[in-house]
């Protein structure tokens, strides 16, 4: 890909795109706002696709487990909407190393759908969970990444203590496939940037509750996770994801910040590289949380 569209790819689409969303919904309750305000955002995203991402915490048992889980989370919030895309099921578990894929349908629809996609007519991907099945896609034909950009939630800022968070860190090499490959990459982390956009209670009450189905699910999940280990009630809640799905929409920077930088690669000790690689990427450094949080819930309540 020649610099100048590279360029131009790590810039904000200014016109209707193509999407898609891979995702671990069921991982916490922020990526069912994002599926939701992806959907809902049809004026400017045509979503193709939704992968579920693999996942291992307290709410699964194994990778495997928390990527079943997620189809089926997203299978979930569609019929709330009342819409139909494809889903395909992803890694069952992470990368054992930089150069072996986990084969999985995911994988394969993302190698097999780029194809109909240019450097001057990309395919964008918003990723919010481990970025296995994007990577997996890359190692089986590295030819397709001029032909996608990628949007991930992954990684704490720059000037965090450490690079553990929860997308990156389950798998580190899948983070560095996809940031060494070709494919234009914008990164919004978590800590220290994305970590300021939170709603409470009170918000999530008056502005969801009662509005509809959808609404309402979203409102009360949220409420009863916190629940789980918060017991005072005054409370903020993070909900990271949607601010990937919102970078597509910044036009004129309504939504965030953001800069073109060199590359900066996680490590396996946690920290990313003491030298960044010759590869520009952008980085988005801040969010505007009145401003993004005002159309999120103008769409979760429209329909």
């Amino acid at each position: 890909m020649k610099k100048e569209q590279m360029l131009k790819n790590l810039n904000v689409p200014d016109h209707p795109i193509d999407v898609i969303l891979d995702t671990d919904a069921y991982n916490e309750i922020d990526d069912q706002f994002a599926i939701s305000y992806m959907i809902q955002s049809y004026e400017k995203l045509n979503v193709k696709a939704l992968y579920a991402a693999p996942f291992h915490n307290q709410k699964s048992t194994g990778p495997k487990d928390g990527m079943e889980k997620s189809y089926k989370e997203i299978h979930k919030i569609l019929k709330l909407i009342k819409k139909d895309f494809p889903v395909f099921e992803g890694s069952c578990s992470y990368l054992p190393d930089e150069t072996t894929f986990v084969d999985s349908e995911a994988a394969r629809d993302l190698v097999s759908r780029s194809k109909a996609y240019s450097p001057e007519n990309p395919l964008y991907i918003v990723a919010i969970g481990a970025i296995t099945n994007i990577a997996s896609a890359l190692l089986i034909d590295p030819k397709i990444a001029e032909n996608i950009v990628i949007v991930w939630l992954g990684g704490h800022s720059l000037e965090f203590h450490d690079t553990k968070e929860f997308n990156m860190w389950q798998d580190v090499a899948a983070a560095r496939v996809v940031m060494k490959s070709n494919t234009p990459f914008v990164q919004l982390p978590c800590m220290g940037v994305v970590s300021g956009f939170t709603i409470s209670e009170p918000e999530l009450t008056k502005w969801l509750c009662k509005k509809n189905d959808l609404s309402d699910y979203l409102a009360q999940n949220t409420i009863d996770e916190v629940k789980t280990y918060c017991d005072s009630e005054i409370w903020t809640r993070v909900i990271w994801d949607v601010t990937a799905v919102a970078w597509l929409l910044n036009d004129n920077n309504r939504f965030m910040s953001s800069r073109l930088i060199n590359t900066h690669l996680p490590e396996y000790d946690g920290k990313y590289c003491d030298k960044p690689i010759e590869k520009l990427m952008r980085y988005v450094y801040y969010i505007d949380r009145d401003t993004l949080m005002r159309d999120l819930i103008k769409k979760i309540t429209s329909f």
